[in-house]
């Protein structure tokens, strides 16, 4: 399964090329991002190609196919972008991903947040390539000014993990991350791949761990409060903190300290599903912004 995920993640495409910019080749892009986070391990208590993390009910190839299943809703997402289409179009396109996604997993949930984060960025990006904004702005930024007010504003659904640790522990979430620009993506997830690049010598696969644990240590991951509370939420983020208090990837045996705080994720059952959807969307961002090669 590792051979088969790993083969799909080719060479980024020319980003400074408006030309190679098309709804098609964004959705290239995406699927890439998703893959290439699962494919990131150790990463804690989350799916990977060596094992299923804190999960019972997925591996790498429930993943491998939500990804496959939503290249085409993500490109959809970019062409609605590209005709400046507001929230309600791109909310609908959403929802039919979401059902492509059960459809090809059996009804798991592996990638709902992404479809939310690197739906509303692909839509950026396919507004961005029809040159309705500049390319002085980023991804970020055309997101928030576009459809910011309507993230907001929008319905919510009463019962989701995201609601409910919002009422209970007031933590922003996904919605309110998207709506300021994906703060988390430029301010620790970019930062930290570039860090994890230089320490690591060039290792991308080190660079996206190293970026993994950064976005830990810092975000109030709603995943982490729903499955551990606050108290789960801080053993996180103490533990991811300390790790790249430590030196991060730029460690001799990083490998190792990073396994075994995945076991301690894996035996308190936590998993920062919102960490791994920043860093899918820090890849995507690294590579339309960046060209960045992965």
């Amino acid at each position: 399964m590792s051979t088969i995920l790993h083969a799909r993640s080719e060479s980024p495409l020319a980003w400074n090329n408006p030309a190679s910019i098309t709804p098609s080749s964004i959705a290239e892009a995406a699927e890439r991002s998703l893959i290439d986070e699962v494919g990131t391990w150790p990463k804690p208590g989350l799916v990977s190609t060596v094992d299923s993390g804190s999960h019972s009910d997925m591996d790498a190839a429930t993943f491998h196919r939500s990804a496959v299943a939503l290249r085409p809703f993500f490109a959809r997402l970019a062409h609605a972008g590209a005709r400046g289409q507001g929230m309600d179009a791109l909310r609908r396109i959403g929802i039919s991903a979401e059902r492509a996604m059960e459809a090809a997993t059996g009804g798991v949930n592996t990638h709902r947040g992404a479809i939310f984060g690197l739906g509303l960025l692909s839509a950026a990006a396919g507004m961005r390539g029809a040159r309705s904004v500049g390319f002085h702005h980023s991804l970020g930024d055309i997101v928030s000014m576009r459809w910011g007010h309507d993230i907001l504003a929008g319905p919510r659904l009463a019962d989701s993990h995201g609601e409910t640790v919002k009422r209970r522990y007031g933590a922003g979430g996904a919605r309110q991350e998207a709506a300021e620009g994906f703060p988390a993506v430029y301010r620790i997830g970019l930062p930290a791949l570039r860090a994890g690049l230089t320490l690591a010598k060039g290792d991308m696969q080190a660079a996206r761990v190293h970026s993994c644990f950064s976005l830990i240590a810092e975000l109030d991951d709603t995943n982490l409060l729903h499955r551990g509370g606050e108290e789960g939420l801080r053993f996180a983020q103490s533990s991811a903190q300390e790790f790249i208090d430590r030196g991060g990837v730029g460690q001799e045996n990083w490998r190792v300290n990073a396994q075994q705080i995945h076991r301690q994720f894996v035996e308190r059952r936590l998993s920062p599903g919102g960490a791994a959807d920043l860093l899918a969307m820090t890849l995507f961002v690294d590579e339309i912004e960046q060209g960045g090669h992965r």
